[in-house]
């Protein structure tokens, strides 16, 4: 009986890590399900893009109430977790506290010190998140999108949030020891004398209770980040890091399409050739995308890397024209989309079944894509790098070169382009007659 406590904890963590670990494969596998592409180059510059942008959080500051509030709910939740590390040596051996004989009194002061304090300060930060998500109706948090779950899932993370620092306090002011030592219980030491009226075997019940479930919290917590948006916890880094470093507004070129074009300008080919006979023919690649797997992965890393913040459709013009548009929304479809089709792939052991349903028109309309500009504003505002744009334009060209479905205007100037060498509906040689008007 004496080791019980002991086997319980190493089960329960074996548990916890074990399913995360699983739930972690998924994911992989379904954002190996996107296309390839080449996003290993200029490593010093994208090792300096998720130090500044992921870890330094230098994009989340030009909002500054909500970027300060989150770097202290950032800095404060990863630090207190540091003592995470000394929970799980204690539950396995079963010590108690064991840093504090490892590394000193004076030094495991200051640590404890450190994390109470900043404890209270995530507190505060969480309980401003909750006020201005549910109550300060700011335009962001009211989407059409943020209905339902999306709601939900971040308040339950602010619940989260305050329950496991609350454990943490309470964790503290019942260890008799520790607070009649007077040391590194700066916030605790003011909620220990609610302890007072009790029995030394309650208190030393509720210290336990208070560390179990803290620690089964944690564990909770971080299995719960598979069906929540704060996956970005652990995906910014590796989203900052495989973010395009090209300049916005440059798109990239089909690779099928400038074969093409190389063929029609290359002198010497042949456009009637037929081909070598035993030649395998190949299926020409589809034009743009219509559902997840015609994306590349780095998008769909895009997808489960959104922190639906909504800072992308709050910049977006033509959202705030009143327009379906939400890039926002582009994200969170895009997700939802690739999870229906990975719950697919498990339904059916490892391969995908025609399911009647993509990514557009099941999820995404042709009134969201082309009420874009392509201004770029969703990626600059992003804290995290993704880019809604690249889906929308990939789903464009599936419109325009695959279902030649583009909206009238754009057919028109296409076609003025084919005719006349201009957008305009002028013959190409009255196109310069504008240079004689006086």
């Amino acid at each position: 009986m004496q080791y019980l406590p002991n086997l319980l904890f190493i089960i329960a963590l074996i548990a916890g890590i074990g399913f995360f670990v699983m739930n972690i494969r998924k994911i992989s596998r379904n954002i190996k399900l996107g296309k390839d592409v080449d996003r290993f180059d200029n490593k010093s510059e994208r090792w300096k893009n998720m130090a500044m942008i992921a870890l330094g959080q230098s994009k989340m500051v030009k909002r500054p109430l909500s970027g300060f509030l989150h770097i202290i709910v950032y800095v404060g939740f990863i630090i207190i977790n540091i003592e995470v590390l000394e929970i799980v040596i204690d539950g396995i051996f079963g010590t108690h506290r064991i840093f504090q004989g490892i590394i000193g009194d004076s030094f495991y002061a200051f640590l404890i010190g450190t994390f109470e304090i900043l404890a209270a300060l995530v507190f505060v930060a969480v309980i401003i998140f909750w006020t201005r998500r549910n109550i300060s109706n700011i335009k962001r948090f009211l989407s059409r999108e943020m209905k339902g779950w999306p709601k939900k899932d971040g308040n339950y993370i602010l619940y989260f949030e305050m329950v496991l620092m609350t454990l943490f306090i309470v964790m503290n002011a019942t260890d008799t020891a520790f607070q009649q030592a007077g040391i590194g219980n700066p916030i605790s030491q003011s909620v220990a004398p609610l302890f007072d009226g009790f029995s030394a075997e309650t208190v030393h019940l509720i210290e336990r209770t208070a560390w179990w479930i803290h620690i089964l919290g944690i564990l909770v917590f971080l299995n719960y980040l598979y069906y929540s948006k704060h996956l970005h916890i652990l995906l910014a880094f590796p989203n900052t890091y495989f973010a395009n470093l090209k300049p916005k507004g440059q798109f990239n070129n089909l690779e099928a399409v400038t074969n093409e074009v190389k063929l029609m300008m290359d002198p010497d080919a042949d456009p009637y050739a037929v081909p070598e006979e035993g030649a395998e023919e190949t299926v020409p690649e589809k034009f743009g995308a219509s559902d997840v797997a015609d994306l590349s992965w780095v998008q769909l890393l895009n997808a489960y890397t959104c922190t639906e913040c909504g800072r992308c459709t709050s910049a977006c013009p033509a959202n705030l024209t009143g327009k379906k548009l939400s890039p926002r929304k582009i994200m969170m479809d895009t997700r939802d989309r690739l999870e229906e089709v990975g719950r697919n792939i498990d339904e059916n052991k490892g391969e995908f079944k025609d399911d009647g349903k993509q990514l557009l028109n099941d999820y995404i309309t042709p009134e969201e894509l082309w009420a874009c500009t392509s201004c770029n504003a969703c990626v600059e505002e992003c804290p995290v790098n993704i880019d809604p744009l690249s889906i929308i334009m990939d789903m464009r060209r599936y419109l325009v070169m695959e279902q030649s479905a583009a909206p009238q205007e754009l057919n028109m100037m296409m076609t003025n382009v084919e005719n006349n060498g201009a957008p305009w509906q002028y013959n190409q040689q009255d196109r310069l007659n504008w240079a004689n008007e006086e």
